[in-house]
């Protein structure tokens, strides 16, 4: 009987991987489930990956550059912006736990608070946008285990006093969260600021391409990184390497891209405070916007997404000024290469604290196209906005 396996055997065993891989720019798409371990005992080796689920060489990369970028102790990796905060929500919480939530939570964060939070018995409730620091935590009780902030709100962009929060919240016990996606870990540093935990939805500005879902959440104490790990463990959460090797391409390219976002959504907000069918731009990064003294003292740059609050028309006039625009996509996401509108007054229905904006709110995603070219689509939006008027 020959000692050679059978030709089955030897297909089975074929084409085995080199140790010594070449060395490429960026890492290797690890495509596994099984990890393969030298001994019996790294089995259960848990200082490295047994499991494919727990990150391979893309993964194991990106969450390296994201904690170099968030000044983090460890950065762990979702499927999506909206399951890195539900996760790093169910990290923290147990039933009993009370959560204060800014009320200008992108509305996905706000569906989960109140649908599933609630469900499982951790209550929610919601402070105005533009609290004072001090309104915030007089709403905070025994059973206040966590603060949820973003900074600047969705579709509103209204500023919270972060640091300030941060510090008299960490000295009642009380934990914070801060969704960070708007300055994309890049322009503000939650973390350095007191911050528990800092998440991104990667989708945006971080994936820069609108062509990958994932996020992210950052933090510095071992105490919110092992509760993520097991939020992760327990929960079956993973990325795809293919989508952690995107990503991680978008990462290289932030610092250039945001300067390009934040100079031409300047221009852009500059020349929409001037015509007459707007009655004011919701750009902290203006000095005529409300929230511009934090964003001034706090943040290093302006991200590419802001708002504009239209003179009162009729809807037929938002659908015919939208409709007219060649160059905004209309579109839900932001933070990509791409410039999108959309309107935004549909889902202010669902905040305890609406404001009175006296208008129509357009969301602008200011892309990567040249500004006076997308000044010029808008010239023409806005004369189609007063000729259905």
């Amino acid at each position: 009987m020959s000692d050679k396996p059978s030709e089955a055997t030897r297909l089975i065993r074929a084409g085995k991987v080199r140790a010594d891989l070449l060395r490429t720019v960026g890492p290797p798409v690890q495509k596994g489930s099984t990890v393969l371990v030298g001994s019996a005992a790294a089995l259960y080796d848990t200082s490295r990956p047994t499991y494919g689920r727990a990150g391979l060489a893309a993964h194991e990369a990106l969450m390296s550059a994201l904690a170099e970028l968030e000044g983090a102790t460890a950065v762990k990796l979702f499927p999506s912006g909206v399951s890195a905060l539900a996760a790093a929500l169910l990290a923290v919480l147990k039933a009993g736990d009370e959560v204060l939530v800014a009320d200008c939570v992108y509305k996905p964060t706000r569906r989960f608070c109140d649908q599933v939070l609630g469900r499982f018995g951790a209550p929610v409730r919601y402070f105005a946008a533009g609290a004072s620091p001090e309104a915030v935590m007089a709403m905070v009780t025994p059973a206040t285990r966590l603060i949820v902030m973003e900074s600047p709100g969705s579709l509103s962009f209204e500023m919270q006093d972060v640091p300030a929060i941060a510090r008299l919240a960490r000295e009642r016990g009380v934990l914070t969260l801060l969704d960070n996606t708007w300055a994309a870990g890049l322009l503000f540093k939650p973390l350095a600021h007191g911050v528990d935990l800092s998440v991104q939805s990667l989708t945006k500005y971080v994936g820069g391409h609108s062509d990958v879902f994932m996020g992210s959440v950052a933090a510095s104490s071992t105490a919110m990184v092992l509760a993520l790990e097991r939020a992760i463990v327990d929960f079956g959460w993973s990325v795809a390497s293919e989508d952690a090797y995107q990503v991680l391409r978008g990462l290289r390219t932030l610092p250039t891209r945001m300067a390009r976002h934040g100079a031409s959504s300047l221009k852009v907000a500059e020349w929409l405070s001037q015509q007459p069918q707007v009655l004011k731009v919701l750009h902290p990064a203006l000095p005529a916007a409300p929230g511009h003294e934090l964003w001034a003292r706090d943040y290093s740059g302006a991200a590419g997404v802001f708002a504009i609050v239209m003179r009162p028309s009729s809807s037929r006039a938002i659908e015919a000024f939208l409709d007219t625009l060649t160059l905004f996509g209309l579109g839900f996401s932001w933070g990509g290469f791409e410039s999108l509108a959309l309107n935004g007054d549909p889902q202010f229905d669902v905040r305890q604290f609406p404001a009175a904006y006296g208008g129509p709110v357009i969301r602008l995603n200011i892309g990567l196209e040249d500004p006076d070219d997308l000044i010029a689509d808008l010239r023409r939006g806005l004369e189609a906005y007063d000729a259905a008027d």
